[in-house]
């Protein structure tokens, strides 16, 4: 007598057999009422409402276009067309003709150039370690919470936001032979003194100018940094010993040393570009016989006018670029070499 033994069966896989019924019952409904619609899985759910749409490839530049749009027009295309009128004979009223390195030849044999360009390098260096130490310091003295330091703060930034031909004429009137200076001089036994007719007096005046103008400007750039220095620094220094100058050494200045390069940068380029300041000083020519003129100012005078040699000025804006390219890779090359 042989037995047969019936299979065993297995429940059916959910990922094979797909969504299983609720009930078998006429009209859809089981026994117990249950629905027959299919439980949705989640790849069933890729349909109207999760469907995934393809990214064009031009679909990134739609958003970087308009940036692209103004870089290109007010920057990029500038630029590629001074550097090509620097190889021409352009005029402002005359196309002009290539002469390849007539102009850049012209630069080397040019005094008023290479006074211009004296005056610029000159500027950039009075300027600008008053621009990387002084806002610090000023920083340092309005970071404390006193009552009514939000009001030095206003009063230090408010020359930033003054037009720069405000801060130049009320500067000229102060530093005029009957301004307010000399007239304080006059008062004291000491006598006036040419600001505005002396060469280098009068560059040290417009230094002055900058100096005051920037110094708001870069005071809430150290501000900034300075929120970042932890206290504990400062009070295990205290602790140690070290007194306030030691601890601006030791701990404020490694601090902030990469914002020191950050404002060392910005005010060098800034300054070697300096135009506004000199231009209301010392007025258009210059200063007496020109000697204060910078290369910006000369650009301008070389270069403006229905009779300007655009194609000779392109060629003094061109070595303007490639100095200051130079000072930001220099100072760049020397952040590497500090932080090595």
């Amino acid at each position: 007598m042989t037995s047969s033994t019936a299979p065993r069966a297995f429940p059916p896989d959910p990922a094979v057999a797909g969504p299983t019924r609720q009930g078998s019952g006429p009209g859809g409904r089981g026994p117990r009422g249950g629905s027959t619609t299919p439980t949705p899985t989640p790849t069933a759910r890729t349909g109207e409402t999760g469907r995934i749409r393809r990214q064009l490839p031009s679909s990134p530049w739609l958003f970087v276009a308009p940036g692209l749009l103004v870089v290109g027009t007010f920057s990029l295309y500038p630029f590629l067309t001074t550097l090509y009128h620097s190889f021409t004979s352009k005029q402002a009223l005359r196309p002009g003709s290539y002469v390849g390195l007539a102009n850049y030849r012209e630069l080397l044999h040019d005094d008023m150039f290479w006074i211009a360009l004296r005056n610029s390098t000159l500027y950039m260096v009075g300027v600008v370690p008053a621009l990387v130490l002084l806002p610090l310091l000023l920083a340092l003295l309005v970071e404390r919470q006193l009552p009514g330091m939000t009001f030095f703060r206003s009063a230090f930034y408010t020359p930033v936001v003054a037009s720069v031909v405000v801060v130049g004429l009320i500067w000229v009137w102060m530093l005029d032979d009957r301004g307010l200076i000399n007239s304080l001089l006059e008062t004291v036994g000491i006598g006036k003194i040419g600001f505005l007719s002396d060469q280098w007096l009068l560059l040290l005046s417009a230094m002055a100018v900058t100096v005051w103008k920037g110094l708001g400007y870069y005071m809430v750039i150290y501000l900034a940094a300075l929120a970042n220095v932890p206290r504990e620094l400062h009070e295990a220094a205290a602790v140690d010993g070290a007194g306030a100058i030691r601890r601006f050494v030791t701990v404020t200045v490694p601090a902030v040393r990469t914002t020191m390069v950050l404002v060392g940068a910005l005010s060098s380029v800034f300054a070697f570009k300096v135009f506004s300041e000199v231009y209301l000083i010392a007025g258009p020519g210059g200063g007496p016989a020109g000697e204060d003129t910078t290369l910006v100012m000369l650009i301008q005078r070389v270069g403006g006018g229905l009779t300007g040699r655009v194609g000779y000025a392109s060629a003094i804006s061109v070595v303007v670029f490639v100095v200051t390219v130079a000072l930001m890779l220099l100072v760049l090359r020397f952040d590497r070499k500090e932080d090595a």
